[in-house]
């Protein structure tokens, strides 16, 4: 074997290995939380999600919140809630699915995606209904009701419901199985006990990082 190709074994021995790290890394240090900007379709949306995502990393990387912060990665599906730099719980969660509905009688149309950013708990809810917007009567092929009674649907939000604005909120679910995928319409559905564990442990005001 000559010595070029053993150099390039070398090499490519050393390029695993630090993939392997990285990877690892991922799940033990709060500082390798950030998403690989050549893994992404360049586009100016893409491009502007990356450089948000980017600032907001820096921030946390420089001076984590104080109290409890709940962090939710959307590629992954997966949350953190954190208290400097322990994590205190980790649940699989469903986010938005990026589908479009448009409405076929006007020009509406909905984009069914979590939004990133920061934000901040803003109402905490004990056994939720659900408020049935157009959109989801648009879905179904039903008509939209007149009466805002015929909107109210019980037992679909689980036990709580932690609202982030703008309608968003982090709750409960009927669908489990589905959990770890993007399949939902903005909102952050996670199970039971761990959606019990997030209510408990923050507060009105607890920060919340989206990514």
């Amino acid at each position: 074997m000559n010595r070029k190709k053993i150099a390039l074994i070398s090499i490519s021995g050393v390029v695993i290995a630090l993939l392997s790290v990285e990877g690892v890394a991922y799940y033990l240090n709060w500082r390798s939380y950030s998403h690989d900007s050549a893994a992404v379709t360049s586009s100016p949306d893409a491009d502007g999600l990356l450089k948000k995502n980017r600032v907001l990393k820096k921030k946390l990387d420089s001076l984590p919140p104080d109290g409890n912060y709940i962090v939710v990665d959307t590629a992954r599906n997966l949350l953190l809630l954190r208290n400097r730099e322990k994590t205190i719980l980790q649940a699989i969660i469903s986010s938005g699915s990026g589908n479009i509905l448009r409405d076929p009688n006007g020009e509406r149309q909905w984009v069914f995606d979590t939004p990133r950013g920061e934000f901040m708990i803003q109402k905490k809810i004990v056994d939720p209904n659900w408020t049935k917007p157009d959109w989801a009567f648009i879905e179904e092929g039903a008509d939209i009701p007149k009466n805002w009674k015929n909107r109210v649907e019980e037992g679909v939000l689980g036990d709580y419901a932690l609202a982030f604005g703008n309608g968003y909120f982090i709750h409960g679910t009927l669908y489990t199985r589905l959990l770890g995928r993007n399949v939902t319409h903005g909102c952050i559905r996670v199970n039971d006990k761990d959606l019990e564990g997030i209510f408990k442990k923050t507060r009105i005001g607890t920060k919340l990082y989206i990514f």
